[in-house]
């Protein structure tokens, strides 16, 4: 199955080297470029990719108002793309304000192009790229610097079962499904059963998602 990807972002020299090295790949297909979020969107709204590329920082829209638009579409937009941020900063407002509104992750521009290449088929595949020390970083960082929500996410967490909630905390702490069946003693498959119960009832989109509400509901701590 090829995965159709689009990128998004105001240097010229960086889309073309991304989407050469991801065109070289047989199971993805660079659909389209754009140099900003608005004709991003537009692009998008078009060619229907799976994956979207977007840079943070962009003149016209920037990529934090792009994933918005993408990601919380108007009504009579059915297609809603994954968002992989892109940026330069490891720890930026903007990628963690993207997470909130449903980015699938975010990769450092000077990553290996290895990573580059595995981080789309992991977004493709529906999961969140949250693997890289640094993304744990930078959502702890900034729910650090947000008292724990006391109204609507901590009267959620109560949907919850009290293994449920074991394995969202696991998952916060950047935990794979493995090492959390290993740390738990079960079996991965029902890990993934796990998950998947936590996101239908707390509505929300993936991995990324749930982290952020980890947090911001006060059930994970930054710091411990």
């Amino acid at each position: 199955m090829t995965t159709r990807v689009i990128i998004v972002d105001d240097q010229a020299m960086v889309r073309a080297g991304f989407a050469a090295l991801l065109a070289a790949q047989s199971d993805i297909d660079v659909v389209g470029e754009a140099p900003d979020g608005a004709r991003g969107v537009e692009l998008s709204r078009r060619t229907h990719p799976d994956v979207v590329l977007m840079d943070v920082r962009m003149p016209e829209m920037d990529g934090l108002e792009a994933a918005r638009r993408l990601l919380l579409p108007p009504p009579g937009v059915t297609h809603r793309p994954r968002v992989l941020m892109l940026t330069t900063f490891d720890v930026d407002d903007y990628v963690y304000e993207a997470l909130r509104a449903g980015a699938s992750g975010f990769l450092l521009k000077d990553a290996p192009p290895a990573d580059l290449i595995a981080a789309v088929r992991v977004v493709a595949s529906g999961d969140a790229l949250l693997a890289p020390s640094v993304t744990r970083r930078l959502i702890a960082d900034f729910a650090r610097q947000r008292p724990p929500a006391r109204g609507r996410p901590a009267l959620r967490r109560k949907l919850l079962t009290e293994r449920e909630t074991e394995v969202l905390t696991l998952v916060a702490r950047g935990r794979s499904n493995a090492e959390i069946a290993e740390t738990l003693v079960l079996a991965e498959q029902t890990v993934k059963t796990h998950v998947s119960r936590v996101l239908t009832k707390l509505d929300l989109r993936d991995r990324a998602q749930a982290v952020v509400f980890a947090y911001e509901s006060g059930l994970v701590v930054p710091g411990e």
